[in-house]
């Protein structure tokens, strides 16, 4: 499996460290790939299609940040 390094937010890792502690994942790996996953599944189903008018020719991200928000990622 590729490995990948990001810079997230200071609550959002608080969030997961917060999630792992409850015990909704084993590990804050485990944690970022499922919720990673869910929130690409997510996308695909709300997101815009490539066929829509300002698809962004099929990027799947609006010009001025991923969602519509400047600095941070939504799940």
């Amino acid at each position: 499996m590729p490995k990948v390094e990001i810079n997230i937010p200071e609550h959002l890792e608080m969030q997961i460290a917060q999630l792992v502690d409850q015990g909704e994942f084993l590990n804050r790996e485990e944690a970022i790939e499922n919720l990673l996953s869910t929130g690409m599944k997510a996308y695909k189903t709300s997101g815009p299609m490539d066929d829509e008018p300002g698809s962004n020719s099929g990027s799947g991200f609006e010009d001025d940040g991923m969602m519509g928000h400047d600095d941070e990622y939504v799940f």
